[in-house]
């Protein structure tokens, strides 16, 4: 496999994340996958989609971010974006209530595809806290560094940048807020859409609305959901 270094990123983020590649938890990390791809273990998303969602929403385009915790494990799912899943894929629970709170949130139907791209295009980082995993095993590559590299981003968007949304679905992504400085950006806060929390406060938490009303609010243009 190729050095993480070597993967592709996009310029606006290798100004700000250079400098991480060459300290001991990424050193780590990457052994850590190197030994995996030794014993043949199938990784999601594929290597050139690690940081997917990076060269989609450069860093001086962000306006929202969207954390969720995995890539998804089964097979033809994960692609780099959080929660989204590659077109045609039948569409996870988690992104099922997504998608019917959206359709209540703004009144619409139910969107055809699953991938989140278009989203990540307009300025919706789609970021995972965790960027890999093992086929079928959830979780199986946390605690590994990736944490460490993806909170290094959070603080960095904190720290540059002014006026982001930061919407966090469930206590793990919750706990990311004491990374923000809530003078400076927007934290919107809600139990994650998976089915076993969603009826808990997910449904009706209108969080797309109330992105599109603060962005406008300070003079940047809504997302088109």
């Amino acid at each position: 496999m190729k050095k993480l270094k070597d993967l592709p990123l996009d310029s606006s983020w290798q100004h700000y994340l250079k400098e991480e590649f060459d300290k001991d938890y990424m050193q780590k990390l990457q052994h850590f996958l190197q030994q995996e791809s030794e014993q043949k273990k199938i990784i999601y998303p594929e290597e050139n989609q690690y940081f997917h969602a990076l060269n989609l929403t450069p860093f001086n385009q962000v306006k929202v971010v969207i954390l969720g915790q995995d890539p998804y494990h089964g097979e033809g799912q994960a692609h780099g974006l959080s929660f989204s899943v590659l077109p045609a894929t039948k569409y996870p629970p988690s992104l099922v209530n997504i998608y019917k709170e959206l359709s209540d949130d703004l009144v619409m139907g139910i969107p055809l595809s699953g991938c989140l791209t278009d989203w990540a295009e307009q300025g919706v980082l789609l970021l995972n806290s965790v960027l890999t995993v093992e086929k079928n095993k959830a979780a199986a590559h946390q605690k590994q560094g990736w944490e460490q590299f993806t909170d290094k981003i959070i603080q960095l968007l904190n720290d540059h940048s002014e006026g982001v949304v930061f919407i966090l679905w469930g206590s793990y992504a919750q706990k990311k807020a004491s990374l923000l400085d809530a003078k400076k950006h927007h934290i919107l806060k809600s139990p994650h859409p998976s089915p076993l929390s969603s009826y808990r406060g997910f449904f009706k938490s209108k969080p797309f609305s109330k992105t599109n009303h603060y962005l406008e609010s300070i003079g940047k243009s809504a997302i088109n959901w």
